[in-house]
């Protein structure tokens, strides 16, 4: 490589630099949502119409190109089912699910292993370079992120019980490894918003059969202004903003530097409780971003050219 080329991909563009520390903000409000979403609308009624609406949100922006492109979702078709298995049903409704009968110590630290297993699986099987010294950066922000989940004190860490909840996370966290790795490793003849409409298309059909079981065998809930409002804001925030600018973030960065942005979430969702829940951040909230923020921008560096 020349010098000159070198020079030219020693950085990532500025908007990428910035989604990192955006993206995580979006996701940390699913925590909110699935908390406020207790005894108010079912797991599976959420994520179905969280995602009925993302596609609804999309389909203007993206549905000429899915027509001009239908050759390439006949052929991607598995594929787009798959992914929406494992984005939209296992990583939306299981997650509701869980958050039911779990604390969100519990499902925090079972999310901690994520990034780690991303990171691995994104150099083993993509084959995307680490160096030592971003590995270093991967541990501080796993330190990091143990210690707001500690709340600073090691015994408050050792203390924590399985919960009959933390199945349903375990198996999330799992399949987001999963939906990340293979999102990057299966090619895709569609733009990113398209192939983001195309999966939540696939998470769709997946996730009918489920909801109707849900409404059939659940309790009735009535249908709510605040039901309705998860729904909207679930479908945004952590839907379709999210989503999207997670593609495209590994599409620049890689599955392995991308998945390090998971560990602001629980930062993030501290700030959020102490806005919507009046839950005031404390001293160890400080501490742990003290070591996640500077782990993930070292992380996120592009390796100097040899």
């Amino acid at each position: 490589m020349s010098g000159s080329s070198a020079a030219g991909k020693a950085h990532h563009p500025w908007w990428a630099q910035v989604l990192l520390f955006v993206v995580p903000a979006l996701w940390s409000s699913n925590y909110l949502i699935a908390r406020l979403a207790n005894d108010v609308i079912h797991p599976h009624a959420l994520a179905f119409g969280r995602w009925a609406l993302a596609f609804a949100l999309l389909l203007p922006f993206v549905g000429a190109g899915l027509r001009a492109n239908l050759a390439a979702v006949r052929r991607e078709w598995l594929h787009l089912l798959v992914l929406g298995a494992l984005g939209m049903w296992i990583c939306g409704a299981w997650v509701y699910i869980g958050a039911h009968s779990t604390s969100a110590a519990n499902i925090a630290l079972i999310y901690a292993a994520a990034p780690v297993a991303i990171a691995i699986a994104g150099v083993k099987v993509l084959h995307e370079r680490m160096g030592g010294w971003q590995w270093a950066a991967v541990g501080s922000a796993l330190v990091g992120v143990l210690f707001v989940i500690a709340r600073g004190d090691i015994h408050n860490l050792l203390g924590l019980r399985m919960a009959p909840g933390d199945g349903w996370i375990v198996a999330a966290t799992v399949a987001w490894t999963a939906y990340s790795v293979l999102l990057k490793h299966w090619p895709s003849a569609l733009g990113p918003g398209e192939r983001l409409a195309a999966i939540i298309g696939g998470g769709l059909i997946v996730l009918a059969p489920a909801t109707l079981w849900e409404w059939a065998t659940a309790p009735p809930l009535p249908l709510t202004t605040q039901g309705l409002f998860l729904v909207g804001l679930s479908a945004v925030l952590p839907g379709v903003l999210s989503y999207g600018a997670y593609s495209l973030l590994q599409r620049e960065l890689g599955a392995a530097r991308t998945a390090l942005m998971q560990y602001l979430a629980p930062v993030y969702g501290a700030l959020g409780a102490w806005w919507v829940l009046g839950e005031v951040p404390r001293w160890y909230h400080g501490v742990g971003a003290a070591l996640i923020l500077p782990s993930i921008w070292l992380a996120t560096r592009r390796m100097p050219a040899r």
